[in-house]
């Protein structure tokens, strides 16, 4: 059961709660490394982008870069989800963290070299899509491992969603200057090395080793089970369905932004930097006012809203012409984008059950990352032939219109909801009659 921590009172100041999983020592393993390594990853993904820009000045091949990179998250992190559920999540993170050290370190090589081609590219963005299939999934679930009390779990998300746009708010800025100066290269070879730390600090934790209560079953009746699971309950099927359609029709925002960069609003890498940066610092407010937060309670009412705000300042986005006016709209984006994303997160691992927490991950990946490609396959297809600033018109309307669905949603969503944070103590009011006043489906399990 999910009881509230008695160490952290409902009076304790925001700057507490905001690390409060850090007191856990793996989970600051962890959180080391990784900000380390998550610096490295944004600077390889702004050079990335950019020499395929470069080398092609096609938005069609921007947008099928970046769709071989994430198609393979989309076809099989449900099957990561299912060995999530099963086997040692550390000892599967080093040899994902090691295999994705290799690919930085390749390219690297054929940049330095001056011997890259767009077809390198494609290949080896496939290899890490491969890769992050698998890490993505199983470093979400391993998360519960890391720290010392289940009440942080939602802590340990918003801070871990924290880091990541902390290495995107600076990541990018460095990126652009290593490009004018050095050139793509050296970003892919600091990249490289930086996932030394966090292979370090995966081998450095102290993990009780547990045995897997899960049932004897094959791997596409573990799979099927978790798909019934998922999509026979309402509110998780919901969330899931808002998050494709934001994944699908507005994250592929970040795939065109070398061109508004560079012919929108006529400027270079070091543009480009600003622009990823922008959206990062709207993220990283966002992480931080979700790690502020005491309790998972009220996230269902704020989801929504934080997709709504993504909406608008995409479609602003789209109609600037002017870099501070990008950049502020960008933030904006950044936030809600943040706010909406983590808060599924959190919801979906809080009401999952236990044994199905890995499939649930892998569904929510699934979502975020794996449908991406099919958008930035699309936007870059769309954006060749109408322009870039109506395609994102056109996907920040949609995202829009769903998120005013989802909205409407609300009452009957939180009413399914409030149960089941009743039932893990998160909520104490079973004195009112809760339990059993309000009913809801329990999705199917086999």
């Amino acid at each position: 059961m999910m009881t509230q921590d008695r160490n952290y009172p409902e009076n304790a100041s925001g700057l507490k709660n905001l690390f409060r999983a850090l007191a856990s020592r793996n989970y600051r393993l962890f959180f080391a490394g990784q900000s380390i390594s998550l610096l490295g990853a944004w600077i390889q993904r702004v050079a990335m982008s950019w020499i395929v820009y470069r080398l092609t000045s096609s938005e069609v091949l921007l947008g099928t870069v970046s769709f071989l990179g994430l198609i393979p998250v989309f076809v099989f992190s449900p099957f990561a989800g299912v060995l999530a559920d099963r086997i040692n999540r550390q000892r599967l993170l080093v040899i994902t963290q090691v295999l994705a050290m290799l690919q930085a370190l390749i390219l690297a090589g054929l940049i330095m070299t001056g011997s890259i081609r767009i077809e390198h590219i494609m290949v080896l963005s496939v290899f890490l899509g491969l890769i992050n299939a698998f890490d993505t999934p199983v470093r979400q679930a391993f998360t519960l491992e890391m720290i010392e009390k289940k009440e942080d779990l939602s802590n340990a998300i918003a801070l871990n969603s924290a880091l990541f746009n902390s290495a995107r708010l600076v990541g990018p800025a460095i990126a652009g200057a290593l490009i004018t100066v050095f050139g793509e290269g050296l970003c892919f070879l600091l990249n490289g090395l930086s996932y030394l730390f966090v292979i370090a600090a995966l081998l450095l934790m102290r993990i009780p080793m547990e045995e897997r209560k899960t049932k004897q079953q094959n791997l596409l009746h573990g799979l099927q089970e978790g798909f019934s699971y998922a999509f026979g309950f309402t509110p998780i099927r919901t969330v899931l369905s808002l998050l494709m359609v934001v994944s699908i029709l507005g994250t592929p925002y970040i795939v065109l932004m070398p061109i508004f960069a560079k012919d929108i609003l006529h400027g270079d890498a070091h543009t480009l930097g600003f622009l990823m940066s922008a959206t990062g610092g709207g993220a990283l407010c966002g992480a931080v006012y979700l790690a502020s937060r005491k309790t998972v309670v009220g996230l269902v009412r704020i989801l929504p809203l934080a997709a709504i705000l993504f909406s608008l300042g995409l479609i602003g986005f789209a109609l600037s012409h002017y870099q501070w006016l990008s950049i502020l709209f960008l933030i904006i984006t950044g936030f809600g984008m943040m706010v909406q994303m983590a808060s599924s997160n959190t919801i979906l691992q809080t009401i999952a059950d236990e044994d199905k927490r890995g499939r649930i991950v892998s569904l929510y990946v699934m979502c975020v990352m794996g449908t991406t490609p099919l958008g930035s396959l699309l936007a870059g297809a769309v954006a060749d032939r109408i322009g870039t600033p109506e395609t994102l018109m056109i996907g920040g309307s949609c995202c829009l219109v769903c998120s005013i669905i989802f909205m409407r949603k609300l009452p009957a969503l939180r009413a399914s909801i409030r149960p089941i944070y009743v039932e893990k103590g998160i909520l104490s009011e079973v004195a009112l009659g809760l339990e059993s006043a309000v009913q809801w489906p329990r999705p199917p399990v086999g």
